[in-house]
């Protein structure tokens, strides 16, 4: 067991050392994450994982650093933290409205890509060249994806 193997190479050179992606596409329940957040050099593992969870999150849910302190372990302060660290790249804006009964509220608005102009609401539609999913009648079994495309050329979008 002792004898040594002049001949391989040592290290990341053999394929031993290194990362290795052993990646499944999702199909469902994802969120797509830019590099320049998941790899930004002045934000803290805190803030950028913070940031990928509000991107997960549906429109209207809340985001406040009470909520997410009570989701998260780590608390009000080191939450509060890692927002303002958002806040200052860009990733976070917090917007003070008035409601109509005269109280003030704060609306959190997430930023993916910032300093970019958020798309259209029609931009925000799935592809047109994409597959139809579409469920059994009775919901039970798998969904069939049919062959038709959701519009045919020249035509406009359902819904428009």
């Amino acid at each position: 067991m002792d004898t040594q193997h002049h001949s391989a190479p040592a290290g990341a050179e053999s394929g031993v050392g290194g990362i290795v992606h052993e990646n499944v596409r999702h199909r469902t329940r994802f969120t797509v994450v830019g590099n320049h957040l998941a790899q930004h050099r002045e934000l803290s593992g805190l803030a950028i994982g913070l940031a990928v969870y509000i991107q997960s999150l549906p429109a209207g849910a809340r985001a406040d650093v009470r909520t997410l302190a009570a989701r998260f372990p780590e608390g009000v302060t080191r939450i509060a933290a890692a927002m303002r660290e958002l806040e200052t790249h860009g990733y976070l804006r917090r917007e003070r409205r008035r409601t109509p009964d005269g109280r003030v509220r704060t609306r959190t608005v997430s930023c993916n890509q910032p300093g970019a102009a958020p798309d259209p609401p029609a931009a925000r539609r799935p592809p047109p060249w994409l597959p139809r999913v579409e469920r059994r009648r009775s919901g039970v079994g798998p969904a069939h994806v049919s062959t038709r495309p959701l519009r045919a050329p020249g035509s406009a979008l359902p819904g428009t």
